[in-house]
């Protein structure tokens, strides 16, 4: 199986523009022949707490159908950031679309206090299974406590990917974090962070693949959009920067 994580640049509360930019991205994936692709925290708003209550979208919008389309014509599941309407409040979700399956959604359950007056954790674990691999997906902050990564891999987890946004403290934190965790367990630890400005801070990329030696395997710049493939049969990995598609302005 070949997973994909994209490192992007979104424009501040721009849903529409930020679709096409994704989307672009996607087919970018499918030529290189990847089987899933997962994006940034909120890459769709961008990272941006104060707009997320009117940003928040029903998880069944139709504005996302351009996603599941994608991902029925080409056999690729698609993991994309987006605040999402809950009853108790909004959750920090990503939406999960997969080849002829309904669209479903993980929603983060564990907030940085930084969080809380603007969203609510979510309840449950949801994981992907791709060719016989099965995939956690955690978001930022709960991907580097350690309660989150063994509660995935207690139900079976191959793979964990970190969709994050992260500035270079966390970024620091991740690559001392991460690899150790990754050789503990065996288990591959893939991340997808973003670039540009975010909230109150410049996101710093670096998003990378560790495989289960906790060896890093490939990583993107801080500064540029771009690819990394990651196979999972052969522990090989493949890149691709660029300034495309067109990023903010």
């Amino acid at each position: 199986m070949k997973v994909c994580i994209a490192q992007t640049k979104s424009e501040k509360g721009n849903i529409q523009r930020n679709i096409e930019s994704h989307l672009e991205f996607i087919e970018r994936a499918v030529k290189l022949d990847a089987d899933l692709i997962i994006f940034p925290e909120l890459s769709i708003t961008n990272y941006e707490p104060d707009l997320a209550k009117e940003l928040a979208t029903d998880t069944k919008s139709n504005i996302f159908d351009p996603f599941l389309e994608l991902s029925n014509r080409n056999e690729i599941a698609i993991g994309i950031g987006m605040p999402t309407k809950a009853i108790e409040g909004i959750n920090i979700s990503m939406l999960i679309f997969q080849p002829n399956k309904e669209r479903i959604t993980y929603a983060k359950q564990m907030l940085h206090s930084d969080e809380l007056p603007y969203f609510v954790s979510g309840k449950n674990q949801t994981f992907l299974t791709i060719n016989g691999v099965k995939i956690a997906i955690g978001i930022c902050y709960e991907t580097l406590q350690r309660e989150h990564f063994l509660n995935a891999k207690n139900q079976g987890a191959d793979i964990y990917i970190a969709s994050v946004a992260k500035p270079i403290g966390g970024i620091e934190k991740a690559y001392q974090y991460f690899p150790p965790i990754a050789k503990e367990f065996n288990t591959p630890i893939l991340m997808s962070n973003c670039v540009g400005h975010c909230d109150n801070f410049m996101s710093a990329g670096q998003s990378a693949v560790w495989n289960k030696k906790g060896e890093l395997m490939e990583q993107l710049d801080a500064s540029n959009q771009g690819l990394i493939i990651f196979d999972t049969n052969t522990d090989q990995t493949e890149k691709e920067i660029y300034d495309y598609p067109q990023s903010s302005k």
